[in-house]
């Protein structure tokens, strides 16, 4: 379906035709007529869906049939890079469109926090907001929501799997009863579910490729000993210099630094990122990585949801993520908008059974490639017997054993690339 065919304001089908978008995703196919109705949502998508057009251009087609000067709408989530990028995307769509948006989060400075008061005072169409910082407005007592038509909650799950439903609970306590609430998430929890009864009044519902990562990701994993990680590493970037942009996932800040002095001795271009550093210093590696004078990012999961950043070639997870879902957002950041791109995991003897819980939960055994030989041998794939219930079985053959076909140290394809002639538009 044409974002024509959805009967959008003219000036926003402009907007969209000058970004050279013409066909909605499935999530903005089914969720934009829902929320131009005026019914409540929850929609479950993986990243890379189009969510955030999905809630976008309807609230700015409402706005545009009908403006003010007012808060209208909402949109809390949960980190400030995701707040920062979808207020980025308002600005896009709405740019023939007379509306009006700000980002309010935390690790500005004084002159940013003036600039967020004068919106939430004087009344930005659209406000985009982590919890913690709105609450620090909301608590100086000039923050008036009264005429909030529009509750956007964006990952609802990662924020609170944070730690954020009191602030959320706190922030709903400040907006009229009647409005239109919709959430959006990338997975259905109990505790999502939960939110969603207090919250939400006869939603509709939308479920699309519930946590599994795009068709595009060519997956694959190595068994690895930690002393073997980092010459790994080494190993496949040689290997494969046409990859213009990599981007490596690690569990914990200090691994990131350990990541990024290993590679700059080997001279590459790489920088870190994670939550130590400046609101300014973040947006300022991120700028480089995005220009492509930074090729290697290394960070914490920070990045694993709420970036939007093109043409990544290569996914590497250093470690596996705790939560089996978080895998799925993290190679999510390759083989956007109908694109192909590689996820390697590197998994050690601990992390077995994580990894078996991921290969449950996306429904699909991830291929295991062979150990460079100059690497030596790593562990044989089985579920830690400490850390799950599977005690002791075998989920496959050895690293090194069952996979001789294959090139060593090459990548194998774990299925077939969709279609490159798609043209939806994907962003998240």
């Amino acid at each position: 379906m044409t974002f024509e065919e959805l009967e959008l304001d003219y000036e926003l089908l402009d907007a969209l035709d000058y970004m050279g978008f013409v066909d909605a995703t499935p999530i903005q196919e089914q969720a934009i007529p829902i929320i131009l109705q005026g019914q409540d949502l929850i929609a479950c998508a993986q990243t890379g869906t189009g969510k955030t057009a999905a809630f976008i251009l309807p609230i700015l087609h409402k706005l545009a049939e009908n403006p003010t000067e007012k808060i209208n709408t909402l949109v809390i989530c949960p980190t400030r890079e995701l707040a920062i990028q979808i207020e980025k995307q308002i600005q896009g769509f709405a740019y023939f469109v007379g509306v009006s948006s700000i980002a309010v989060y935390g690790g500005s400075g004084g002159d940013d926090f003036a600039q967020q008061k004068r919106a939430l005072t004087q009344g930005g169409n659209i406000i985009v907001a982590t919890p913690g910082k709105l609450i620090s407005h909301l608590n100086l007592g000039y923050v008036k929501f009264g005429d909030v038509e529009h509750l956007i909650l964006d990952e609802a799950d990662r924020m609170l799997d944070m730690g954020f439903l009191d602030d959320i609970q706190k922030i709903i306590s400040y907006l009229p009863a009647k409005r239109q609430n919709l959430m959006f998430s990338a997975t259905m929890a109990p505790k999502m579910r939960k939110l969603a009864k207090q919250i939400l009044e006869n939603p509709q519902s939308i479920n699309i490729a519930l946590a599994k990562p795009a068709e595009g990701v060519l997956q694959a994993a190595y068994m690895v000993y930690d002393n073997q990680k980092n010459s790994l590493i080494h190993h496949l970037l040689s290997d494969k210099p046409e990859y213009e942009r990599i981007l490596i996932f690690s569990s914990t800040k200090r691994k990131v630094s350990d990541i990024v002095r290993s590679l700059r001795k080997e001279k590459y271009a790489v920088a870190g990122i994670s939550s130590d550093l400046e609101q300014s210093e973040r947006e300022k590696v991120l700028l480089n990585f995005k220009q492509k004078s930074v090729r290697i990012l290394v960070a914490t999961d920070v990045l694993s949801r709420g970036v939007d950043i093109k043409d990544i070639n290569l996914v590497i997870n250093f470690d596996v993520p705790g939560d089996a879902a978080d895998y799925v957002h993290r190679v999510g950041r390759t083989a956007r908008a109908s694109t192909t791109g590689v996820a390697l995991s590197l998994v050690n003897q601990d992390d077995m059974y994580k990894f078996s819980r991921i290969e449950k939960l996306i429904e699909s055994s991830i291929p295991l490639m062979q150990m460079p030989e100059f690497l030596g041998a790593g562990p044989s794939y089985k579920v830690n017997t400490r850390s799950g219930p599977h005690k002791g079985k075998k989920h496959h053959k050895s690293s090194n054993k069952g996979n001789q076909h294959r090139k060593k140290g090459g990548h194998k394809r774990s299925n077939k690339s969709s279609s490159q002639n798609n043209k939806s538009n994907k962003k998240s």
